[in-house]
């Protein structure tokens, strides 16, 4: 099968690439622009592999998406591109709806014209909005995003809804809890708090710490994007997440004692605007009808991922120099006063 894999240079993208060609047969081409998050050493084994072929561009260039539907004879695509951090979003909306909104309806456009046997929009549970101290998201949870980051993925899920409705355009949705794993850029919350607390810099840590997050293993999630891929029901949303919930002030706890580091690096301050209280995901359906669970434990993911970022120390601290630098001390301040959600 030709997959395409748009932005398949980041984070879960990468993996998910690197899965593909490693246990599928398929041939998969990795269209992804580029951007600060996007890292081509990710793949660099993988540049002469003759099943893979990488892309540089923008899921908003119409002509460049139809070529190559069309030149790589695609049947399938996995839409991973989007700008996905909260905080960026909060700073500056505009790229996120450009992104997130206009470039999905672009890509299903040209997918559907290409007839494109399958579509999978890759997405998150922010999209439902806040939890309370009981209950979880379920597939058909009414949508509240409550940041620009979440509500322009809440578009692009409406959108892909409504190509299946109108046109019967095979999309399938899932809908994801946070990820953790190698490959992460460090402006989420593991991967800020491994490299600042191996720098001994103040770990900062949103208002109380007690907002909750679902932990999943990007390995995990994966599978799971290929099990719905492969088996998934047009029209379907699935939930996929890791149950496991723990408050951010724990995780970074956990973090600390890991690295041999002392709590009082923790530094907590204001809260980001719109901070949600917590997300749970139930992962019933795709358990249930795909046969998919979590096969990492968190704590086991957990150490494998510090593990990771401390043998691959030069891949972040070239990732925190130059633009990502400037970000950092403005959005965070140059002694790291700010923190992240950890969302992917």
């Amino acid at each position: 099968m030709n997959v395409l894999v748009t932005g398949g240079a980041g984070f879960i993208g990468s993996n998910f690439v690197r899965m593909l060609l490693e246990e599928s047969g398929d041939r998969v081409i990795n269209l992804d622009l580029l951007t600060y998050a996007g890292n081509l050493i990710n793949l660099a084994e993988y540049e002469d592999d003759p099943r893979y072929r990488f892309v540089r561009g923008d899921i908003r260039d119409r002509d460049l998406v139809r070529k190559v539907l069309a030149d790589e004879k695609i049947e399938a695509v996995v839409h991973f591109a989007a700008e996905s951090h909260v905080d960026r979003s909060v700073e500056g909306p505009e790229i996120f709806i450009l992104t997130n909104v206009l470039g999905t309806e672009i890509l299903l456009e040209e997918c559907r014209a290409a007839g494109v046997n399958r579509f999978v929009m890759v997405s998150t549970d922010e999209v439902y909005g806040s939890l309370g101290d009981e209950g979880h998201f379920v597939e058909n949870t009414p949508l509240a995003p409550n940041s620009p980051y979440a509500a322009s993925k809440a578009s692009a899920d409406l959108l892909c809804r409504s190509f299946f409705k109108t046109f019967d355009f095979p999309v399938v949705i899932t809908r994801c809890s946070n990820n953790y794993g190698p490959y992460q850029f460090p402006e989420k919350l593991i991967p800020l708090m491994i490299a600042g607390a191996l720098e001994d810099r103040p770990l900062p840590v949103y208002g109380d710490g007690r907002n909750v997050r679902d932990w999943l293993y990007v390995g995990d999630h994966c599978r799971a994007v290929d099990l719905v891929l492969r088996r998934g029901v047009p029209g379907e949303v699935y939930n996929i997440g890791g149950c496991n919930e723990m408050r951010n002030l724990d995780l970074v706890e956990m973090l600390v004692d890991k690295l041999g580091k002392s709590r009082d690096l923790i530094t907590f301050v204001k809260d980001r605007p719109g901070h949600d209280l917590r997300y749970a995901i139930d992962a019933t359906k795709i358990i249930e009808e795909l046969g998919w669970k979590p096969q990492v434990d968190f704590q086991a993911g957990l150490d494998l991922t510090v593990e990771w970022y401390l043998e691959h120390r030069t891949w972040w601290e070239e990732i925190r120099s130059g633009e990502y630098t400037s970000y950092y001390e403005k959005m965070y301040g140059a002694d790291g006063r700010h923190t992240a959600n950890g969302k992917s």
